[in-house]
């Protein structure tokens, strides 16, 4: 959970207290997972969703249900102060509560959820106003509302700030013209974060301006893109003489990029934390066991690179939760963050490849065996998503080391 920046409520609970707390609500509301080198019998490694319409909202409510739950006991935004139904208290309290939790069958997550309370929720309490952060804060951290992002566009992905999707001003009303893509979530959301070109006259990253479309205005068309895998969880956005008022400007005119950059700040500081993507070490400390190899020196190596990397990507998030709470903007750090994370999911699945073999190709009806495929073809398209992995070695580079710039 993306803490509440400069938050004073923060007090101190006892870690040990706070634990057992945890434990027994866990307890109470949860099944704990089976140890040991069990496999479940159809093992789901997937990325990114494969399912219907109606599959994936019973998934989005289902995961709604959990974080609301989660908050009104207390732990669903554990360092947001309570005038935004937090808890108040620290990072440290909140990584006790989430290596608890992984002991359990919660529910699947969502990435439109995780959006919603992740990115969006605290873009709007650092840079919103008293309003939309009375208005938004709140339902989006408890999904009472869903928001995506409207941000990439066909011409401009990784380069977001060559889009061109325009917002022209009328009075205290803006009309807005264009198109997104690549937005998850988009057909199941209440909301959407916008970027718009507001001023051609400027530089490119100093014209744009942000704006919280509601998406049952007329003139938004959202139009799902069916993936080769069958599954459907992104989308066209499509606006056409949408009209919003001055009010959901998010920001000051002009200032969409340090908008966009708060976000996607967020966005790569929390990728390691909350998408639960794909196999992990642990899954392949099991697919090691079940295949009786794990006395092989490389497969070992194998299997501690990848715990190493993960429990790197894992301290990196519990580092900027710290600073966040003592009101830090996400930095390079995230970018960083971002290329450990991308990275140990390729290394996983490379390594589920090789302790499989040929085993991997073909749909056999063996547990545990072909359903790594979908980890092994999903991995690449977290090095896009959030920035590609180019953008955030320039990132690094430019505004981390204060090397040359890129030519542009």
């Amino acid at each position: 959970m993306t803490p509440a920046p400069g938050s004073s409520e923060a007090h101190v609970i006892d870690l040990d207290a706070f634990s057992e707390k945890c434990v027994a609500w866990l307890d109470e509301h949860l099944d704990r997972r089976e140890s040991g080198s069990t496999v479940a019998a159809d093992p789901n490694y997937a990325i990114f969703h494969n399912h219907t319409h109606d599959e994936e909202r019973a998934l989005i409510d289902t995961a709604r249900d959990w974080q609301r739950r989660r908050v009104d006991a207390g732990f669903g935004a554990i360092t947001w102060g309570s005038e935004w139904g937090g808890a108040g208290l620290t990072a440290s309290h909140e990584r006790v509560y989430v290596g608890l939790e992984r002991q359990y069958n919660t529910p699947d997550r969502h990435e439109t959820v995780l959006v919603t309370v992740e990115l969006v929720a605290p873009t709007l309490h650092v840079l919103g106003t008293e309003d939309q952060k009375k208005h938004f804060v709140t339902p989006f951290l408890r999904t009472d509302l869903l928001c995506c992002q409207l941000f990439s566009e066909p011409g401009a992905g990784s380069d977001l700030a060559g889009l061109s999707t325009k917002a022209v001003k009328s009075g205290d009303t803006w009309r807005v013209n264009g198109q997104k893509v690549w937005s998850s979530g988009a057909q199941f959301s209440e909301w959407g974060l916008l970027i718009a070109r507001t001023d051609t006259t400027v530089a490119k990253h100093r014209g744009m301006t942000a704006f919280m479309v509601p998406m049952d205005a007329p003139g938004v068309d959202v139009r799902p893109i069916r993936q080769s895998s069958g599954g459907s969880t992104f989308n066209e956005v499509f606006l056409t003489d949408v009209e919003l008022p001055d009010s959901l400007r998010i920001g000051a005119e002009g200032d969409g990029w340090k908008v966009a950059l708060t976000t996607l700040g967020f966005e790569r500081n929390s990728s390691a934390g909350i998408v639960s993507a794909g196999g992990n070490s642990a899954d392949l400390v099991r697919l090691a066991k079940s295949l009786g190899i794990t006395e092989d020196p490389l497969v070992r190596q194998q299997l501690a690179d990848a715990a190493i990397y993960e429990r790197a990507a894992a301290l990196m998030v519990a580092r900027y939760a710290e600073r966040e709470q003592s009101g830090a903007v996400p930095g390079v750090e995230g970018s960083i963050g971002k290329l450990v994370w991308t990275q140990n999911l390729k290394r996983i699945g490379d390594a589920a490849a090789s302790f499989l073999g040929p085993k991997i190709l073909a749909d056999t009806g063996e547990s545990n065996t072909f359903a790594w495929t979908e980890h092994l073809l999903g991995a690449p398209g977290y090095r896009i998503a959030g920035g590609s992995d180019e953008i955030q070695r320039n990132i690094i580079g430019e505004r981390g080391l204060g090397l040359p710039r890129e030519p542009r």
